[in-house]
C-alpha cells in the first residue's frame, strides 16, 4: 500500500483557556482529498492554518513526504512559503488594485519568476480555471465566480504539493455553487493534486471527498470514507452532520444482545425494535431513535398495528416537478419526506411509517444534535 503523502500527528493548539484543537490525527495519500466538516467553531480552520504554516501547533507534528514541516517536541516550524502549498481563503483575497493577470502572477513575483516563463504559466493556469480572455480586466470588476476562479489559479500558479481550500464556496450563490463543485472536483481528479477542504456544507463534503473527518470541539468525532460514515456513524452527531435523520424520542423497554426494544414517548403502544446491540442501555434509559428518511417505508393502512410501525399525520405535501416533499407529525416529532409522484400523499391523511430494524439506531437522549451545520 502506498505510503501517506501528508500525515498529522496529534494536534492540539490553544488560544488562552479556548481549546480550538486537540489530538487531531489523519493520514491523506497523495492525490487523495480529505475533507474536514463541521459546525463553526469546531477546530477545522484551525486544523488547516496549523498545516499552511499560519498557526504553530502546541502539540503534535505534520509530515509531507516524509518530511517533518511542524513538529512541537522538536521546536521545528516551517514557514509558510517553504512548505509548497496553495491555499483558497473563504474570502478569496483578491486584490481590487491588480488585474487578473496580476493577481495570478503575484506568487511567481514573489519567487523571483520573470518574464515569459511567468506569461506562460499564468497562461496555463488561466485556461485551467477558465479565465482565459479576461488576462487584463481589473479585478474589481470580476463576479464572485470569477474572484474565486482567480484565487484557485493563484494558488495553483507554483504547482503546490497540497491545496489547501477554506470554504472556498460559502460566498457563491447556490446554483453557483454546484456548478463550483462540479468544477473543482474535475480539476482535482486531471492534476491528480492532494486537497485538503474544510466546509460545513455536508453537500460539497459528499461530492468532492474521498476521506471524511467531522469535527466537534477541536477533535475528530469521525474519520473515514462518505459511505462509511453516512450508513454506520458512531454518534448522534456524526449521523446528523451528514444526511437527513428522522428522530423519535422514547425509552428502553428492554434490552438484550440482539438489540433494543424502545417505547416511543408519543405513545408507548408504538415499540420500534432495533437490531443495535444492547450495550450501554438499560431498562428504563430515555433515548433517541434515528432513521434516515430515504429508509422508512410508508403504510397507507394508518391503523396498522405490529412493531416498527409508526402512525403519522401528513401536515403538508408540497409538488416538486419530480417528486413530492411531505411534512409529517407523530406526537411532537416533525419532519419530511420524499414520495415519488406516483404514490403522492394529502394533508390531514393518516399514514403509517414501517421502520426497518437494521436501519435504526438509538442514541442516548444525553447525546446532544448539532443545529449549524448545512443541509
Amino acid at each position: 500500500m502506498e505510503p501517506p503523502f501528508l500525515e498529522v500527528k496529534n494536534l492540539s493548539k490553544k488560544f488562552g483557556s479556548v481549546t480550538a484543537a486537540q489530538d487531531v490525527s489523519f493520514d491523506v495519500r497523495k492525490g487523495e482529498v480529505l475533507t474536514l466538516l463541521g459546525p463553526s467553531g469546531c477546530g477545522k480552520t484551525t486544523t488547516l492554518r496549523m498545516i499552511a504554516g499560519f498557526e504553530t501547533p502546541d502539540r503534535g507534528e505534520i509530515r509531507v513526504g516524509g518530511k517533518t514541516i511542524a513538529s512541537a517536541r522538536q521546536r521545528l516550524f516551517l514557514p509558510p512559503e517553504k512548505r509548497e502549498m496553495g491555499m483558497v481563503f473563504q474570502s478569496y483575497a483578491v486584490w481590487p488594485h491588480m488585474t487578473v493577470f496580476e493577481n495570478i502572477a503575484y506568487p511567481l513575483k514573489l519567487r523571483r519568476v520573470r518574464g515569459k516563463e511567468v506569461r506562460e504559466r499564468v497562461g496555463d493556469v488561466m485556461e485551467l480555471v477558465g479565465l482565459v480572455g479576461l488576462e487584463d480586466r481589473s479585478a474589481m470588476l470580476l463576479s464572485g465566480g470569477q474572484q474565486q476562479r482567480v484565487a484557485l489559479a493563484r494558488a495553483l500558479i507554483y504547482s503546490p504539493k497540497i491545496l489547501l481550500l477554506d470554504e472556498p464556496l460559502s460566498n457563491l450563490d447556490a446554483m453557483l455553487r454546484e456548478q463550483m463543485r462540479l468544477e473543482l472536483k474535475l480539476l482535482q481528479r486531471r492534476l491528480s493534486i492532494t486537497v485538503i477542504f474544510v466546509t460545513h456544507d455536508q453537500v460539497e463534503a459528499m461530492t468532492l471527498t474521498d476521506q471524511l473527518a467531522v469535527m466537534k470541539d477541536g477533535r475528530i468525532e469521525q474519520l473515514g470514507s462518505v459511505e462509511e460514515i453516512y450508513v454506520r456513524p458512531r454518534t448522534r452527531f456524526v449521523q446528523e452532520v451528514i444526511g437527513r435523520v428522522i428522530w423519535f424520542e422514547g425509552k428502553i423497554l428492554s434490552e438484550d444482545h440482539g438489540g433494543v426494544l424502545v417505547g416511543l414517548s408519543a405513545n408507548e403502544g408504538t415499540r420500534i425494535q432495533c437490531a443495535q446491540n444492547g450495550e450501554g442501555f438499560k431498562k428504563g434509559d430515555p433515548v433517541v431513535v434515528s432513521i434516515r428518511p430515504e429508509e422508512v417505508k410508508i403504510e397507507m393502512d394508518h391503523a396498522a398495528a405490529g412493531l416498527n410501525l409508526v402512525p403519522c399525520l401528513v401536515e403538508t405535501a408540497v409538488f416538486l416537478g419530480d417528486h413530492f416533499e411531505c411534512h409529517l407529525r407523530y406526537g411532537e416529532a416533525d419532519f419530511t419526506i420524499s414520495t415519488s409522484r406516483a404514490h403522492p400523499l394529502s394533508p390531514g391523511q393518516k399514514i403509517c411509517l414501517r421502520l426497518s430494524p437494521q436501519s435504526v439506531h438509538v442514541w442516548h437522549k444525553s447525546e446532544l444534535p448539532v443545529s449549524n451545520v448545512k443541509t
